[in-house]
């Protein structure tokens, strides 16, 4: 099995960790709170993007359709965007956001026909293209405020969350250097009486998230060697913020015995650019999917993924398109030999860039705080006790089963 393909790795071990805990300095800011629905079903729209306009600061929605937005007193008086794959962009004033919090979007219809895509043989020729075409991403070293957030459920009940704000040192889209990532602060609480007395940890933490950035990244998916391997065929065409998006489908072909990926990607019409990609690891065969993401376990423990889905996001911002959100999902069913019943697992992480700007100085210079890419997230629950705890900094909005576990922490943590 190949060593960089695989995004994440999944660990049995004994507990063990890293701390990290850092202070930020004060600001002053104001909540935008709300809700994005689809303007129709009146269905929640799940990772929308939401960005104050004119500025880098944005955050996107949870799979509840929520979401805040932190806005310094500075730029109350502008607008912010709201946009979703698949629908019309809509503006709001602030001051309409904070009377009328819930936010409509109407469906994009597209009318689309061969001809669109004529200038492409096929749609594996469009990915090679869309794979190459580095220039109209950020051509500049970036410095990115990110929050990252990583739950494990046995079957439906929490049994770890952590989160985290991090800094990423991005490099141009136009080299090969590796992006570093640096901690800013975070806090973790662990419930290891619901984890079998062993210790599911997430290696790589942030870096699993960032490694979905399939531009930066195409080693993890679509190498020159792979990409023979799977089929690709164009799909209904649809929009994003009014422009044109193609869709490809891809999947592994018949007689390719190792786990490969299936899924959509879609691509920008006018700049070839990948606005966001949707895939899923084919899981049939569970002694290979088990190797790529089973790094240590006892030897009376059976592990093998049910599901891995992937998702990753691009944002554009003056002409330049940027990694703007990830998430992955996983679960696993574990075995104990001996054991009449076995367990599962539902490991999740995401991960959003809030702000960023333009860093042409030397990216990374300060070591110590940068975390490496098997790092595993500290334990650390003190951060629960405060409600401010982030501060400015801006976060992705917890859903109700996250909101719910964050009070049993507090709860917890009063007894204590």
């Amino acid at each position: 099995m190949k060593k960089k393909r695989f995004l994440y790795i999944l660990c049995l071990l004994l507990l063990f960790g890293i701390q990290g805990m850092y202070a930020q300095k004060p600001a002053s800011y104001i909540e935008v709170k709300g809700k994005i629905i689809d303007e129709n079903s009146k269905d929640a729209l799940v990772f929308a993007d939401i960005v104050l306009k004119d500025t880098n600061i944005s955050t996107i929605t949870n799979s509840d359709g929520e979401f805040v937005l932190k806005v310094p007193d500075s730029l109350t008086s502008k607008s912010i965007r709201f946009s979703h794959l698949g629908y019309q962009k809509k503006e709001m004033k602030i001051s309409e956001l904070l009377s009328n919090s819930k936010v409509t979007l109407k469906p994009a219809l597209t009318e689309l026909t061969a001809i669109e895509i004529k200038t492409f043989k096929n749609a594996e020729a469009l990915l090679k293209e869309t794979l190459k075409n580095r220039s109209v991403y950020n051509s500049n070293g970036t410095l990115m405020t990110a929050f990252y957030r990583e739950t494990i459920k046995k079957r439906r009940r929490n049994a770890s969350l952590s989160e985290a704000v991090v800094q990423i040192h991005k490099q141009p889209y136009s080299n090969f250097k590796n992006d570093d990532i640096e901690l800013i602060k975070a806090r973790k609480s662990t419930d290891y009486s619901r984890l079998d007395t062993l210790a599911v940890k997430l290696q790589g933490g942030p870096f699993s998230n960032l490694y979905t950035d399939i531009i930066k990244y195409p080693e993890f998916i679509f190498t020159n060697q792979e990409i023979p391997l799977y089929d690709f065929s164009f799909s209904e065409s649809t929009q994003i913020n009014d422009k044109l998006v193609y869709v490809i489908n891809f999947k592994q072909k018949p007689g390719v015995a190792q786990p490969m990926y299936y899924g959509k990607l879609y691509i920008d019409a006018e700049t070839l650019a990948l606005t966001n990609a949707v895939y899923r690891l084919n899981v049939e065969n569970r002694e290979l999917s088990s190797q790529m993401y089973v790094r240590k376990k006892p030897r009376q423990v059976d592990v093998y993924p049910t599901e891995a889905t992937y998702r990753v996001n691009y944002r554009t911002q003056n002409g330049k398109w940027h990694y703007a959100y990830s998430n992955i999902l996983l679960t696993f069913k574990v075995n104990w030999k001996g054991k009449l019943f076995n367990s599962t697992y539902t490991l999740n992480s995401e991960m959003a860039i809030t702000d960023w700007s333009i860093n042409n100085t030397k990216l990374a210079k300060v070591k110590d705080n940068l975390l490496k890419p098997t790092t595993i997230l500290a334990d650390e629950t003190s951060g629960f006790k405060d409600p401010a705890f982030w501060g400015e900094y801006n976060i992705i909005e917890p859903e109700k089963s996250i909101e719910s576990a964050i009070e049993k922490i507090k709860k917890q943590l009063k007894r204590t």
